[in-house]
Parts: C-alpha cells; sequence; structure tokens
C-alpha cells in the first residue's frame, strides 16, 4: 500500500530513512555560496537598503505574510535575474516524489519555485518567524530538490522567512547529499547583500547549465 505524506508535514529524519538523504559537514562541497561572488552595484545595494526599510516600516503595522514575501522577495528575485530568461517564476506548484520501491510518496506545493528546475525559494510564514523557523522550512523544499528531472547536475536552494535566509545545495549522485550555507539575517552588518550576492552567483552557475 502508497503511503502519501505532505511535504509540510515531513522531517530530516524522513527524508533520511526513506530516501538516503545525508547532510554534508564538508565545507567543500557547498562553495558556491563563499567564493567567485560577484560585485554588487550602487544602484543594487541603494535598493536593498530600501528593501530593510521597507521591512522596518512593515513589522511596526500587522501585515499579511504575502506584503512581507513581495517586499523581500520579489526585489532579490528582479536584483539576481531570476524573472528572466532562461529562468521563470512560478507560484505554489504542485512536486511528488516517490522512492526507489514507491511505498512512500511526499506530495505537497511549495510557495515560489524558480525553474529552471535546479533553484527552489521556499517562503515560510514571515510574521511568525519564532515559531516557524528555517529548520521546519529546509525539509519542506528538499523532497521538491529531490525530485528535479536533472540527473547529476547540482540543485539549489533558498529557505528564507523573509528576516533570515539559508541556502542549500543537493548532488544525487550515488547517495542523496546536501549542505548549507550559514544563516544570514536581515538588518544585520551587509548580510542581505551577501543574500543578493549569492543568489547572483547560483543563477549564473544554473544558467550557464542550461547553455551546456
Amino acid at each position: 500500500m502508497v503511503q502519501t505524506i505532505a511535504a509540510e508535514r515531513i522531517t530530516l529524519y524522513d527524508l533520511k530513512q526513506r530516501f538516503k538523504l545525508q547532510q554534508t559537514q564538508d565545507e567543500s562541497f557547498f562553495f558556491e555560496w563563499q567564493e567567485s561572488l560577484p560585485e554588487l552595484t550602487d544602484t543594487e545595494k541603494q535598493r536593498l537598503i530600501r528593501v530593510e526599510a521597507i521591512v522596518a516600516n512593515l513589522e511596526r503595522r500587522s501585515v499579511l505574510e504575502n506584503t512581507v514575501k513581495l517586499a523581500v522577495v520579489a526585489p532579490l528575485l528582479d536584483l539576481s535575474g531570476l524573472f528572466l530568461p532562461p529562468f521563470y517564476v512560478s507560484t505554489e506548484d504542485s512536486v511528488e516524489i516517490a522512492t526507489t520501491d514507491e511505498d512512500i510518496v511526499v506530495r505537497g506545493r511549495i510557495d515560489v519555485l524558480v525553474l529552471k528546475e535546479q533553484l527552489w525559494v521556499l517562503v515560510i510564514e514571515s510574521k511568525r518567524a519564532e515559531e516557524f523557523s528555517l529548520k521546519v522550512g529546509i525539509p519542506q523544499v528538499l523532497p521538491y530538490m529531490l525530485a528535479a528531472p536533472n540527473g547529476n547536475r547540482s540543485r539549489y536552494g533558498l529557505v528564507t522567512n523573509c528576516t533570515d535566509f539559508i541556502f542549500l545545495k543537493l548532488l544525487c549522485q550515488d547517495v542523496p547529499r546536501y549542505g548549507r550555507s550559514r544563516q544570514f539575517i536581515l538588518g544585520q552588518d551587509h548580510d542581505l547583500e551577501r543574500v543578493l550576492q549569492i543568489l547572483k552567483r547560483l543563477a549564473e552557475i544554473v544558467g550557464q547549465d542550461h547553455l551546456d
């Protein structure tokens, strides 16, 4: 009998047991978030300062999650070129993945799906970040990354509650392995600039794969 698990309920333990997924602590595995990052222009930096000011203003009021999502995620996707070819953005897409013996199916919908089937952005509840931490979002986005039909190419993800950000890399070879970046925090040092730099770098990598 096939068992179906909702993606929003799956845990890292489930992924390890059912899909043999492993987390690697090898820093060289996910070097893309640390090396060869593009420089930002003054215009891009000013845009990010404006984003931070908008979020600070929204946090003073009771606002809907979608408002914060538009204020933070949309500018990042725009500035990183993810609204332009070869990418396109599809929201709340259904994705399904089955174990090798097909006795378990993980099914769910993702908030924001950036396609070339190698780069996903998962936005979790932004108003109540203390209850919905990024640790909740990581096992939610990994099934979508596992389901990508792109063979042995690296797959990347970003999990955010619009104030905190973590990048992921997944590589499916003999055993699926993933690594993660450090956590970036909006308003801390120049973390939002670093987030944009990483997004631009990942877009460059995935876009190059499109040409190969």
